[in-house]
Parts: C-alpha cells; structure tokens; sequence
C-alpha cells in the first residue's frame, strides 16, 4: 500500500509539472493577426453573491453576419490557473471566424463543485443573453478547454438540461445548451477505478479538492460531475483532442462507444509526441487549432 501510495503521488507530481512547464507565450501567433481582431477585454458575464465574473471577448474585425461563438475553458486541476492561458487559442480561432471567449470561473479553493461548471453554463447564457451585441449566433455556440477545463467542456456539453448544474449567475431564461464540443486532455469519466484510486490518496490536490472527498466517500457527487454520466440522445458532437505523452485515460474510450450508440458524432485526435499541456508547444498548438477548426466549422456552421 506504501508503494501504491507513493507512485500515486509521483503521478501527481509528473502531471502537475507537464501541466505547468510550458506557458502559452512560447506559442506565437501569425503576424497581423491581432490586428485583424476586435477585443472586449474584462467583460462581467455573472455576479454570485458580491463576485463578479469575467471574461475576454474577441471577434474578426469588420464582419457583418453574425458567427458562431466558442467558449474557452482553462486548466489548472480545477484549483488553480486563469483565462489568460486560453488567450492564444481563443485568438487563432476567433481570427477563423467565431466569437471566441476565455472567461475567469471560480477556482475549488473558493468554492466547490459545482461551482466552475455552474460558471461556465452561466457564460453560455451570457452569450446568448448578448448575441446581438457582439454578432453571435445563439443556436451555434461551441465549447473548448483543455485539462480541467477539458473536463468542464465535455461536463457541459453532457449536461444539459441538469438543474443542479445550472447556478443563479444569470440569464437564467436562457439556454445553457452547447452545439459542439472539444475536450482537451480531458477526464470524460470520473467513476472509473482508476479516478478512485487516484482520489483515495490523502495528498490528492485534484478530486478530494474539486469535489470535497474520495470517490469512495461521496460516489454520488463523482458521478454528477462526470461526463458520462449524463450522456443522452440530446447531447451535441464530441471530440475528445490529447497529446501522445499524455495518459491514455484521456482518449475517453468508453465515452467514445457511449457516444457511438447514440448516434453522436464523435472522434479522437492525438497530437505526435505532444505532453499533456500541449498548448504551450508550437506544434501541437498549431494541430489544435487546426483540429477545432475543422470540427467546430464542421458543426457549428
């Protein structure tokens, strides 16, 4: 048990310092892409309480039709990181032609689960409570993150229409509902043996964090976080986007056959000798956008 404990705990440390070693200003974007770009920074998309939530708004610059939007979702093992991580991927892709958003969620050290997800649904009714103002199509409104944000995406994609999911930060008469989605190093499944092993270590710094104990103490709440678990007929096109080096839990194969036998779109696509934190390397970062490109061009227009 002393051995398991420990190669638990090294697993946590190689994946913290994978997630953390690379930061997105190593990638660069085109030249003049910027400049092709109208920015919003700093806009409130929900209050809780006396907390304002914000995010960072870009769209192409003199277009009049109105796009599809994407929402951008960071990591940080749900306890740490901020919007600004997502920056250059929400640029690249809004540069493709969508409204693309990065937006601040609260972290598990402020508030638990379901906090962040109620977040990120609250953003998505922002949207929609705005397409007017910033030319978005309300019915083509896509979903991107990667690790824990990875996770969300997929949570928020799955989830629609799960009332304890939804939280009161706003334009509630809206829909929540997403058309798309790219999960990024993403855990799709949190009831697996593996998560529970994982979270029964004491010096879990992720899911006893996020979610408030072990799998094996609060099995309900592991599986209304999970994104399999809400898995219907209703739920739109998945695809789930990792790094080669990455754990191959990230492949969401089980997900993937849920998906398959409800007849919704859905596909896996590994980066070539790409980490976990594939954003911060060029390569990798360049076949990303080029793989939500594709997909979200393919289903959200």
């Amino acid at each position: 048990m002393v051995a398991i404990g420990r190669s638990l705990l090294v697993f946590w440390l190689v994946l913290i310092s994978a997630a953390f070693a690379q930061k997105p200003g190593q990638t660069r974007l085109p030249d003049g892409l910027n400049d092709s770009l109208v920015a919003h920074p700093g806009l409130v998309y929900a209050k809780v309480g006396e907390r304002e939530l914000q995010l960072d708004l870009w769209a192409p610059n003199g277009v009049r039709e109105a796009l599809p939007a994407i929402l951008c979702l960071h990591g940080g093992g749900w306890f740490k990181g901020e919007r600004g991580s997502m920056a250059n991927l929400a640029r690249a892709l809004a540069a493709r032609g969508y409204v693309t958003v990065t937006i601040s969620y609260r972290l598990s050290g402020e508030a638990k689960f379901p906090a962040a997800i109620q977040d990120a649904k609250a953003a998505v009714r922002w949207l929609r409570a705005q397409a007017a103002n910033h030319g978005i199509r309300e019915g083509a409104i896509g979903v991107t993150g990667l690790s824990a944000g990875g996770h969300l995406a997929a949570l928020l994609a799955g989830s629609g229409g799960v009332g304890e999911l939804e939280g009161t930060g706003g334009n509630e008469d809206r829909s929540s509902a997403v058309q798309a989605c790219v999960a990024m190093g993403a855990q799709a499944d949190l009831e697996t043996a593996r998560i529970r092993d994982l979270s029964a270590n004491p010096k879990d710094p992720f899911y006893r964090t996020f979610l408030g104990a072990s799998q094996a103490e609060i099995p309900a709440t592991y599986a209304l976080a999970s994104p399999r678990h809400h898995l219907d007929k209703a739920d739109p096109p998945i695809l789930f986007l990792t790094g080669e080096l990455d754990d191959p839990s990230t492949h969401a194969d089980e997900t993937r056959a849920d998906l398959q036998r409800l007849g919704i779109p859905t596909g896996l696509t590994i980066l070539p000798g790409a980490p976990h934190a594939f954003l911060g390397q060029q390569a990798a970062f360049d076949l990303a956008v080029e793989a939500c490109d594709r997909f979200f061009r393919t289903h959200l227009h």
